[in-house]
């Protein structure tokens, strides 16, 4: 054992001082594994931040949730005033007080119903003016939606119960509106009413919150204003006018969304096909969509699994090469040193001790090149997140994965020239010059 050991070590020192005499050669030689185990850290780091973020945004509508919204026909026409002809009349579409009552009553499993009424209307307040979305929903809806409340409370049963003029502001819009003051000690005006700014909240990615989309992907909503849903009903009337260039246009929705809270995930299965069934007998056109947050979430794992497997596979293109370059490089030293193993072979030296320290040189060159290459596929993708948004996440199997096959490279593309140089005749060795 010892002897083994020994003879190992004297290769090993004989390969690294063999590589240290062409510094310049081996360096470029292992900038193709650098690259490639760099690159493989990378992309799976950017792929893998950029599925957490989907996934992230999809399991705030809740697992347990199912989503309905309010959706336009395509096949209505606009309702136009002012620079047409005729009088307009409002576009009735959309999901309906009794669709909600309907779904709480009948299909089994349902926890509770959250009713959303989205109005986009300018909030003042002094001099400053911005455009929000007004959401009239009720008290249950920051304990659905996991609000944080920095400051102040959120509507209470008795703002609905009484349609008090209360309104909870988002962290972003008190900024706007009130960059000197306190928002909790002043009101602000909506349309041709004044509420009374009772909280803070601090808004998440809220994709739910986009009435007429299916788009999943996160986006900062940060211009929300939340008012008692019977508030809403009453200030606002069911008829919405939306004015651009000369014309308007008229829409009369109940409600923009139903977020139903089922006892478990295993209910939602089961309630899926129930409330599509539900709807389409009160519905006699596709004015609605129904989201299963929980169905996308395992889309979205699924591909993030093909999305891995995809850029890993693309990365490890740049392994492969580096694996050429190697072996090519290796050729070429089992060429310019030919004479070296034929008189290594003749004081004594078998096959399997040439095949040994040809192929440690390169496993010295692939392991080296994968250290390197680890440390600058970590430190990319810190890069990238400081100077973009981009989210980045470096998991330690993709670390070990791509350290793994840079390993292996050097085993596989070291062993044909270590095998050609074993190979020599050492008689014929002698002779080159």
């Amino acid at each position: 054992m010892k002897l083994f050991s020994f003879q190992f070590l004297s290769t090993l020192r004989l390969g690294v001082k063999s590589l240290l005499l062409h510094k310049l050669r081996s360096a470029l030689t292992m900038l193709g594994i650098i690259f490639g185990v760099c690159s493989v850290i990378a992309m799976l780091a950017i792929g893998e931040g950029a599925s957490y973020e989907a996934q992230e945004s999809i399991k705030r509508l809740g697992s347990d949730n199912i989503i309905l919204r309010s959706l336009k026909p395509p096949e209505d026409t606009r309702a136009q005033g002012a620079g047409g002809s005729g009088r307009p009349s409002a576009i009735e579409y959309g999901l309906t007080y009794d669709d909600g009552a309907r779904v709480q009553s009948t299909i089994p499993g349902v926890r509770r119903v959250l009713p959303i009424r989205i109005i986009r209307e300018n909030v003042r307040f002094a001099q400053n003016e911005v455009a929000c979305q007004i959401l009239g929903t009720l008290p249950l809806y920051s304990e659905m939606a996991g609000l944080d409340l920095p400051r102040g409370r959120f509507l209470t049963e008795t703002d609905e119960r009484n349609q008090a003029n209360v309104c909870v502001l988002t962290v972003g819009l008190a900024q706007r509106l009130f960059p000197y003051q306190d928002p909790l000690s002043h009101s602000v005006k909506i349309d041709s009413f004044y509420y009374q700014v009772v909280g803070l909240v601090r808004e998440k990615s809220q994709a739910e919150q986009r009435p007429q989309s299916g788009r999943m992907e996160g986006e900062p909503l940060d211009n929300n204003v939340y008012v008692p849903l019977s508030t809403a009903r009453a200030r606002f009337g069911e008829v919405l006018i939306r004015r651009s260039a000369g014309s308007f246009e008229m829409e009369q929705v109940e409600l923009h969304q139903l977020t139903i809270q089922m006892e478990d995930t295993a209910a939602v299965e089961s309630a899926d096909p129930q409330i599509k069934a539900l709807l389409n007998r009160f519905h006699s056109r596709n004015d609605y969509e129904v989201i299963v947050p929980l169905q996308l979430l395992r889309q979205a794992e699924e591909t993030k699994r093909i999305f891995n497997i995809v850029l890993g596979s693309i990365a490890a293109i740049s392994l492969l090469v580096g694996g050429i370059g190697i072996m090519n490089i290796m050729l070429a030293t089992v060429t310019e040193r030919t004479r070296e193993i034929g008189v290594r072979r003749a004081l004594g030296a078998k096959r399997k001790d040439i095949t040994l320290q040809f192929l440690v040189e390169t496993v010295v060159l692939s392991f080296g090149g994968g250290l390197i290459g680890v440390v600058v596929g970590v430190i990319t993708p810190m890069v990238v997140s400081q100077l973009t948004t981009m989210k980045t996440i470096v998991t330690p199997w993709s670390v070990l994965l791509a350290f793994g096959i840079s390993g292996a490279i050097g085993v596989i593309f070291g062993l044909y020239p270590a095998k050609s140089a074993a190979q020599l005749d050492p008689i014929e060795a002698l002779r080159h010059e």
